[in-house]
């Protein structure tokens, strides 16, 4: 059952000391980890300044309620009022006993009852996913699964672009250039396919005659015409195996059945103008479709409209987004509805998301979040390209990350056998690839850089899975099961610190999902590594004394749970051995 941290019990002792000494019944006890104590309590100075008393005299005050039930070790008066607080040793080892007691390491589930409906990764029908993909991609998978970690029902939703005039060019273009399908994996075949649709771009451009007939069959498209919709169908299908490939090599949990296409909300945008009509949110202008806002002006200070319909009667991305929007509230009765797209688009989110509002399709219950990420650079600086300038393919990016991570399993494991190699090398290559990306707050550009990221040391993927390898070697060594824990045992300096970070888990996981900020996970899984790094180098554990020896076997078992439970919400591997 859930464990409360350490934090979230401080918080409500506090709280009460506060309702008895002070008579203050909503007392905001802030509860934080301190240098000079377990953890320091704010929120007297905030009273007193009400009550027109000396904080410290009203720290006392609240101190002298606290209880005297032998969990707290001391709590003194700090500063201008803040309030320290230090655990007896014995409360610490009943915590950890609670933790490690519960398969779920004592992490509560306050997302039960809640349907999220994650948008990301989106990519397009017959075009390679590159670099712009890998980070919608990753930080919606580790959405996903910290959401559903914590009890939520989680849709995912792959909004991959599968309509549009583009493919009665590619269609054409295939009808009057018959190839024989290509042999080969996923990825070389979806190169084929991408290739051809240069080749018909390249066609549309130079011969108007092609670009004729293209438009008519854009037409045929739209009409449901059979060869032209099974044309289309092919295209789709293959570009899905490529999708489904790269997914399952990134080790994401995204499947063709997630993916809902553009096409699907075809039927329901004629309606969606309609109504924008009937209710005034939208308005005619110079033929075009539009909704305005008065808070949003171009440099010109013209307003800036969300175009629903085109002067030439076609439907853009917004009448698809608010078909979209309509249908995950309304069929998929969405609580909260996340879109994992880049910042560049926040604008656009903005205004759809202020349109579906004053349509009444989005009501007040029901959170739209644009989870908004940076862009990934090169070595210049600038938007990662290949030295041709062209856009980095993703499935480039993944071989280069399990090639350099095989050099270095390699370089610590020489005698690895080949399959298991192949293993870990993806293992350490894929999570070296998403840590990368993870540990960066998604609201920041990052710098791609293969020889940081698959570093030993430092804040990266293989530092953690290494730590993580580390302590399972030191239990395995040990041998036999989970020690019992002796609360009596006095701590030192380096236990109690790593009891400290290791009950901060939960509170954690509350973090990322009050933010939408998977990069707080995993900079709390790099200072629990390296808070475990000084606990080896000051409590040894295999050579300690027997009841020491039982106890630090106990924070080692807990550790080398939270690292591979942590990792494992990012998407990372943590094999035992690395």
């Amino acid at each position: 059952m859930p464990v409360p941290s350490l934090a979230a019990m401080l918080s409500r002792t506090v709280a009460d000391a506060a309702d008895k000494a002070l008579g203050v019944t909503e007392f905001a006890a802030h509860i934080r980890r301190s240098d000079h104590a377990d953890f320091q309590a704010d929120g007297v100075l905030t009273v007193a300044k009400s009550m027109r008393r000396n904080p410290r005299d009203l720290a006392t005050d609240l101190i002298s309620a606290l209880p005297a039930d032998g969990e707290l070790a001391s709590a003194r008066v700090a500063g201008p009022g803040f309030v320290n607080l230090t655990l007896s040793d014995a409360a610490l080892w009943r915590q950890v006993a609670a933790r490690l007691a519960d398969p779920r390491l004592g992490v509560d589930t306050p997302e039960t009852g809640v349907t999220t409906v994650i948008d990301y990764s989106q990519p397009n029908i017959a075009k390679e996913m590159h670099v712009g993909h890998l980070r919608s991609t990753i930080i919606g998978d580790a959405l996903v699964r910290i959401l559903e970690h914590l009890g939520g029902s989680v849709i995912r939703r792959n909004h991959i672009g599968d309509w549009g005039t583009q493919f009665g060019m590619l269609i054409q273009y295939q009808l009057e250039h018959p190839v024989a399908p290509a042999d080969g994996d996923e990825i070389a075949t979806m190169s084929r396919l991408a290739a051809l649709y240069r080749t018909a771009r390249a066609a549309f451009d130079a011969d108007p005659a092609f670009a004729d007939r293209a438009r008519q069959r854009v037409v045929a498209l739209q009409a449901g015409d059979p060869e032209t919709i099974d044309a289309w169908r092919d295209i789709v299908a293959e570009s899905t195996r490529y999708f489904t490939d790269i997914y399952d090599q990134l080790g994401v949990r995204l499947t063709p059945a997630d993916a809902v296409g553009e096409s699907a909300y075809n039927p329901a945008l004629a309606e969606v103008a309609d109504e924008l009509t009937r209710s005034a949110v939208a308005v005619n202008s110079d033929g075009a479709l539009c909704v305005f806002f008065d808070d949003l002006r171009g440099p010109d200070g013209e307003p800036t409209p969300l175009i629903v319909r085109k002067s030439d009667g076609g439907y853009g991305y917004a009448a698809t987004d608010l078909a979209a929007l309509g249908q995950r509230v309304t069929d998929l009765h969405a609580d909260r509805i996340l879109y994992v797209v880049d910042a560049r688009q926040a604008l656009h989110f903005r205004m759809v998301f202020a349109t579906a509002r004053r349509a009444g399709w989005l009501p007040g219950t029901v959170d739209a979040v644009h989870v908004a990420f940076g862009t990934v650079l090169g070595p210049d600086g600038k938007p990662f390209k290949t030295r041709a300038g062209q856009t980095v393919r993703l499935a480039d990016l993944i071989t280069e990350a399990v090639t350099q991570a095989r050099a270095v399993v390699a370089g610590k494991n020489p005698d690895l056998p080949g399959p298991a190699l192949d293993q870990r090398a993806r293992q350490v290559g894929i999570g070296a690839l998403k840590y990368a990306d993870l540990a960066t707050s998604r609201t920041r550009d990052y710098t791609y850089d293969p020889q940081r990221m698959l570093a030993l040391t430092g804040n990266t993927g293989v530092y953690l899975q290494y730590a993580h390898a580390r302590v399972r070697s030191i239990l395995a060594r040990a041998g036999g099961g989970r020690p019992t824990i002796d609360v009596t045992a006095a701590l030192e300096p380096a236990e109690r610190s790593l009891i400290l970070d290791l009950d901060a888990f939960a509170d954690t996981l509350h973090e990322v999902t009050a933010g939408y900020e998977p990069h707080r996970l995993s900079g709390y899984l790099y200072r629990l590594a390296q808070t475990l790094t000084t606990f080896y180098e000051l409590c040894p554990v295999l050579r300690a004394e027997p009841a020491q020896r039982a106890n630090r076997l106990a924070l080692c078992h807990l550790a080398g749970d939270t690292l591979r439970t942590g990792l494992g919400l990012l998407g990372i591997d943590a094999p035992d051995q690395l």
